[in-house]
């Protein structure tokens, strides 16, 4: 695809998320794509990490997805950090690239990735998936919501659900993956009326929004769709605040 030879991408998560967006990054024409992550990989991640193979087990997941990315397009250079991002690291990582990709699995990394992206101004895609339900969303530095418009702080333990008791459909990881590299292509190429945000009145906390983030919202409840989010209960008792997607 023509325009994105040059394109730095960063994908932080060679998970559930992280594998499909890389794949598409990598056919598209991307040519220069970062994978960090500090795990390993294990034999249930197969049946959605779809770029291993049994033979992989027990190997970085950087390193493995990186080796199989140059196999299938050798003329993509791909970088394999096998580390987690830190607040030490997160900055100058961040900077080298023109793109970030949100494929982890832990609430406070997705806020440190907000945060830093935020901070040295680099466009991102925040993307979760859990059970059969997945979300996905641009941020741009000064002109979108982020991530703490909607969910503020990360929440606690007891309000996170468990990706071992809920499980995630393979497909649907693989489906939100690819919402995130489209995102990536979208805003290389300024194809404005295909990146998911919106802009317009200033939000009280860091960036600019005309209501309420546009998600990308798969599942049963596609409720989070625009209108400025007031806190409360329904009538049933439940909550109406958004509930962030964690897990890949």
């Amino acid at each position: 695809m023509k325009g994105l030879s040059g394109t730095r991408v960063l994908i932080v998560g060679a998970g559930g998320l992280g594998v499909p967006a890389a794949l598409a990054l990598a056919q598209a024409g991307v040519s220069r794509i970062t994978l960090i992550d500090p795990e390993s990989i294990e034999l249930s991640n197969l049946a959605r990490q779809i770029i291993y193979r049994t033979s992989d087990i027990g190997l970085p997941k950087a390193q493995a997805a990186a080796r199989r990315l140059a196999a299938l397009h050798p003329e993509v250079h791909v970088r394999a950090i096998v580390d987690a991002l830190r607040g030490e690291n997160a900055a100058a990582l961040v900077a080298e690239h023109d793109f970030i990709i949100d494929g982890t699995d832990d609430p406070p990394a997705k806020f440190l990735i907000n945060d830093v992206c935020i901070r040295v101004r680099r466009p991102y895609v925040y993307g979760g998936v859990l059970g059969f339900s997945g979300q996905a969303m641009t941020v741009m530095a000064g002109r979108s919501a982020c991530l703490r418009c909607l969910f503020e702080a990360p929440p606690l333990e007891a309000e996170t659900a468990s990706c071992r008791d809920a499980g995630i459909l393979g497909p649907v990881a693989g489906v939100i993956g690819a919402i995130q590299a489209e995102q990536a292509i979208a805003f290389k190429r300024e194809l404005a009326e295909r990146v998911v945000v919106r802009t317009g009145k200033r939000c009280r906390t860091c960036c600019t929004i005309r209501s309420m983030p546009a998600i990308t919202v798969m599942g049963t409840a596609p409720s989070i769709r625009g209108g400025r989010y007031r806190d409360g209960l329904r009538q049933d008792g439940r909550s109406t605040r958004p509930r962030i997607v964690p897990c890949c």
